[in-house]
């Protein structure tokens, strides 16, 4: 099993930037790719970037250009940086691991921006 431990969500005025981060735990050895998934109140979980152990990263339309999504593998640490921040960012922020499929999950870290 994997343990994933998020930080870094908050309060935070349209423009402005947030940083989260994600520990991983346990059978670490077995995750394949790392990411960020979202889910805004009444509507769907849904991807937001990952990154595989070669560093390949990828993006939701709506974040690229704003998102950075990075690793530091000796901390088992995921990065999101959350640059000019919208309203529409608002959500609960999850992070995942994926292990053949997106099974692991974290416990999720609330995001507001406001307007």
């Amino acid at each position: 099993q994997v343990q994933l431990v998020e930080s870094g969500g908050g309060l935070v005025q349209a423009g402005g930037s947030l940083r989260l981060s994600c520990t991983a735990s346990g059978s670490i050895f077995s995750i394949d790719a790392m990411g960020w998934f979202r889910q805004a109140p009444g509507k769907q979980r849904g991807l937001v970037a990952t990154i595989t152990n070669g560093g390949s990263a990828n993006y939701v339309d709506s974040v690229k250009g704003r998102f950075t999504i990075s690793r530091d593998n000796a901390k088992s640490t995921v990065y999101l940086q959350m640059n000019s921040l919208k309203p529409e960012d608002t959500a609960v922020y999850y992070c995942a691991a994926r292990r053949g499929s997106w099974g692991n999950w974290g416990q999720g870290t609330q995001v507001t921006v406001s307007s």
